[in-house]
């Protein structure tokens, strides 16, 4: 127990950079982590960190050993989740993330209803339009839009989305509407700051075809972008996910849709694989069986 508990200082110390630090988060005195983490060392007869007056490094053996001792910490809590039935029964507390729009207009809902079906969890929603990282963020679930890399990350396919070209009918009446990508120089563009910093518009499948647009209006959110486009003040390119209703309702009209990429693969991202704890698979299956029945995603 002695040396588990010495495993979990040193980590602490790693993760948070130093002494003092992990001291606070683990409650515990700076004398005393600085013993459990002497006492480590003295026990391997190897150095795990470089200290200066500023700064605490792992050494290469440090670096080796610290990512071992991750690996078995997280072993010892799977198999005390396991023991206090934690992977029989959800409970505790579940981070979810995905896009914010997507978030607020699809995850949200289903994260509301899991939790009247698990009265056990607290449910934390974290909607952001970048890349998270699971593990180190502490993100237990996460909804991605776009091909992915190759993590290691369990991932389920739920979906696809479109990129389109969009306007209000109203505008088309006045403006008439683009045949080819190239006609887009003619028309209004309104562009979201966050997705378009390359103002290249790139189109088709097998035969690509790139357009540069110049915007008469930026804005710093799709929402304010959907908005202005449906107000009939000019086009906008947008994930179809983000339209869905408006297109539905006859609010907004796709153009060039002979000419759009490939669609962008929707999928339900989690890191625990088959080990997952019953708070993931219970949400995992209630996102894939909801996102996968929407007809807007499929």
């Amino acid at each position: 127990m002695a040396r588990l508990q010495a495993m979990q200082v040193f980590v602490k110390v790693a993760e948070s950079g130093g002494f003092a630090e992990a001291a606070r988060q683990l409650n515990m005195s700076p004398p005393a982590v600085t013993r459990a983490v002497a006492l480590l060392e003295e026990g391997l007869g190897v150095r795990l960190f470089t200290r200066t007056t500023r700064v605490v490094r792992l050494t290469e053996v440090g670096q080796r050993y610290f990512d071992d001792c991750q690996k078995i910490l997280s072993y010892v809590e799977e198999a005390d989740a396991m023991a206090s039935g934690a992977y029989s029964e959800p409970k505790g507390s579940l981070t979810v993330t995905a896009p914010v729009l997507f978030g607020q207009m699809y995850v949200m809902p289903i994260l509301q209803d899991y939790l009247d079906q698990n009265t056990q969890v607290v449910g934390k929603s974290l909607f952001l339009d970048r890349s998270t990282n699971l593990v180190e963020e502490g993100i237990d679930v996460a909804v991605r839009i776009g091909h992915l890399s190759d993590s290691g990350l369990s991932a389920i396919r739920v979906g696809q989305v479109r990129r389109v070209v969009c306007g209000a009918p109203a505008y088309f009446e006045q403006h008439g509407a683009p045949s080819v990508p190239q006609d887009l120089g003619e028309h209004r563009i309104i562009a979201a700051t966050s997705a378009w910093s390359n103002l290249e518009w790139r189109f088709g499948r097998e035969r690509k075809i790139s357009t540069v647009v110049e915007p008469r209006l930026f804005c710093n959110s799709n929402q304010a972008v959907i908005d202005a486009a449906r107000a009939g003040w000019g086009l906008t390119r947008i994930l179809s996910y983000q339209i869905g209703t408006a297109l539905r309702d006859g609010d907004l009209q796709v153009v060039l849709a002979d000419y759009e990429e490939e669609p962008l693969p929707i999928h339900v991202v989690h890191p625990e694989g088959r080990r997952a704890s019953a708070k993931v698979r219970a949400f995992v299956d209630l996102a894939v069986d909801r996102l996968r029945a929407n007809r807007l995603l499929n």
